[in-house]
């Protein structure tokens, strides 16, 4: 959802923005995705043009489903990684420890069952802008960027999906009835077809920043950093360095924050952050939050029960930055001692030793809203340090004395900004041997990017997934686990029309 925070400089039209997308919100998430239905069709005179903003809000308020900002999204994002761990207590463990961490997936549990349907509740509602902006004969900007954020969110929700489960059903047209939205898989080359599709469109009408003063919508630099992704993930790597290189090219991001500032509440929306999803939270009116960073908040009693301490930093992350580098205190919150920035003391004996730090809320917000688990947080999707190590990835990969002169100064990018002055850290990397450099970026990924939501999928698109794993003492990881089973109340509601992924 799109809406400034109360706890800056709020205007009435905000707030009143706020009302009317909540209340979408609350209207459409009363039903299963599969049980919404359209509520007629638009003529020119019903929806004319520049008019579909109310329905692009709704499609916002999607993108703070849990499915797609909690805690799904981090398990199977991020724990599955070989340096995240499940977390929580005991309990929990017990009974999703062997799903996450060891990779005995269940063909039904609650986390990858939401994951699922929340993502088709989100192509849902996109699906509906589009089909109502494919209705008006002469569309203007306003409507053609509207179709653009649909566009890109739909191409986000299917990226997802063909990583999570690899074939999935496309659905990419509005919902007339139950019977229409039971579809068999496509193909992995057709689901991507989709998302190319809906990002070039989206990269042609969006506008490069808009006019509005509303944090947190979709712009073609948005739409350019998904697209790096998409062809990073296929080892497109020509297209990836151009796709990247034109998002540095719009001028609107750079790694001017400082590491130790990028999730920090005062640096949300910040040069750093290309897409990032917006979370509302007031305790005296209307509020609509997300819960990613209560499902991984420390998880304690008193003033440390922050949350439900999911996906935690374990040994094999700590171990992977280089003497000296200050993002390791950056990322890991540390049980049993004082911690940066707000010198609070976590207690010792709590069932985690480390926690994600990238979650780790101001107290002082705390105490003003009276809550401790961090409904006000907004989740950094896409980071513009991720595509710039992307581009110097695809630029060694391309080869040849310029791209490597690319790449090389690409890896120094990220790596100046986090040796923040000091000379005697993180030395620039000057190899100019492939493989070499290739380590250099893979490593520099983990330790920039570690916590967020990466790990998991570079290591299956490189296609160490089973070596790395293996190494990480998680010898139950196989090539199948690369992709979930399709949820089981899926299959039996097509009645069969979808069929299970091999080897479960």
């Amino acid at each position: 959802m799109i809406i400034m925070k109360t706890k800056l400089n709020t205007r009435p039209s905000m707030v009143l923005w706020a009302s009317l997308v909540l209340t979408l919100l609350i209207s459409s998430c009363s039903e299963s995705w599969l049980d919404i239905k359209p509520k007629g069709r638009f003529t020119e005179d019903d929806l004319p043009a520049g008019s579909l903003e109310g329905q692009i809000f709704a499609a916002y308020s999607g993108l703070q489903s849990e499915a797609t900002s909690g805690l799904p999204y981090v398990a199977v994002h991020n724990i599955r990684s070989d340096d995240a761990n499940l977390g929580s207590n005991a309990g929990d463990f017990a009974s999703n420890g062997p799903i996450y961490d060891n990779f005995n997936y269940a063909l039904s549990h609650w986390l990858m069952d939401s994951y699922w349907t929340g993502h088709y509740a989100l192509i849902n509602l996109t699906n509906n802008v589009i089909t109502a902006a494919d209705s008006i004969a002469n569309p203007d900007a306003a409507t053609l960027a509207n179709l653009g954020e649909a566009k890109f969110m739909r191409a986000w929700a299917y990226f997802n999906l063909v990583r999570a489960f690899g074939e999935v059903p496309i659905i990419d047209f509005r919902i007339t009835d139950q019977a229409s939205a039971i579809r068999p898989k496509s193909t992995i080359a057709e689901v991507y077809q989709l998302i190319d599709a809906d990002l070039t469109e989206a990269v042609s009408v969006l506008p490069l920043s808009w006019d509005d003063p509303l944090p947190g919508r979709i712009t073609q630099g948005t739409a350019l950093a998904l697209q790096t992704k998409t062809f990073m993930a296929r080892n497109m790597f020509s297209q990836a360095l151009a796709s990247a290189q034109a998002v540095m090219a719009t001028g609107l991001y750079d790694l001017s924050v400082p590491y130790n500032m990028i999730f920090r509440e005062e640096s949300e929306n910040s040069r750093e952050s290309i897409f990032e999803i917006q979370a509302l939270y007031n305790q005296n009116q209307t509020t609509y939050g997300i819960t990613y960073a209560s499902r991984q908040g420390v998880r304690g009693s008193g003033d440390w029960d922050l949350g439900w301490g999911w996906n935690v930093p374990n040994e094999r992350l700590l171990g992977a930055f280089e003497e000296g580098d200050p993002r390791k205190d950056a990322t890991v919150l540390y049980s049993g001692q004082v911690n940066a920035p707000y010198n609070e003391f976590v207690p010792a004996g709590l069932d985690q030793d480390y926690w994600n730090k990238k979650v780790y809320t101001n107290p002082a917000l705390r105490r003003q809203y009276g809550n401790r688990q961090g409904a006000w947080f907004n989740f950094r999707v896409i980071r513009y340090a991720d595509i710039v190590l992307l581009a110097a990835e695809a630029a060694n990969e391309i080869g040849g004395d310029a791209n490597v002169d690319l790449a090389l100064g690409y890896l120094e990018q990220v790596r100046a900004r986090a040796r923040g002055g000091n000379t005697s850290i993180l030395p620039e990397v000057t190899t100019r041997d492939q493989e070499a450099l290739r380590q250099a970026i893979r490593h520099e990924r983990q330790v920039e990017l570690g916590m967020e939501n990466e790990r998991f999928f570079d290591l299956v698109r490189w296609g160490i997934d089973v070596e790395t794993m293996h190494d990480a003492g998680k010898t139950s990881y196989q090539i199948r686990n690369r992709f979930l089973p399709i949820p089981q109340p899926e299959i039996d509601r097509s009645g069969g029309v979808l069929i299970q992924n091999p080897d479960y």
